[in-house]
């Protein structure tokens, strides 16, 4: 099964909680064991699995990769002015693969799934989620 949704990015470098959908999309497709691999579109966008219970983590990851990454001083700035975005994007990754355990995301109690937004605000990310069903399991 395979389902797209759309999410909206209010900042120019956020991370943004996509959990419930994607544990929505599990719910109907169904799958007792499997995965579910959660994609985003997009070059300046990755996907990531991190702690939820408080803002200070997703913070503490956007000011890390801003040091790492500072912003204006990439050969692609001259061409669109985010060479920072893309160089984010592509260390973190386009994609996470979560277990499907008794029908639920296998996601420990802090863990939740975030599209890590490098080039915003943007009206429309498109973020793909695929949910394999392990045909070999017994129930």
């Amino acid at each position: 099964m395979q389902e797209i949704f759309r999410i909206k990015s209010k900042c120019h470098n956020c991370l943004i909680d996509i959990t419930g959908e994607v544990k929505s999309i599990v719910s109907k497709s169904k799958v007792h064991e499997g995965t579910v691999n959660v994609y985003v579109q997009g070059a300046t966008a990755a996907i990531m699995i991190q702690e939820n219970w408080d803002y200070s983590v997703q913070n503490d990851v956007v000011n890390l990769l801003q040091k790492l990454i500072p912003s204006g001083i990439w050969e692609h700035d001259k061409q669109d002015g985010n060479g920072d975005s893309h160089l984010k994007a592509g260390l973190i990754g386009p994609s996470e693969t979560i277990p499907i355990i008794n029908g639920k995301l296998g996601l420990s109690t802090w863990q939740n799934i975030f599209v890590c937004e490098f080039d915003g605000p943007r009206e429309k990310r498109e973020i793909v989620v695929t949910v394999i069903n392990n045909l070999n399991s017994t129930y």
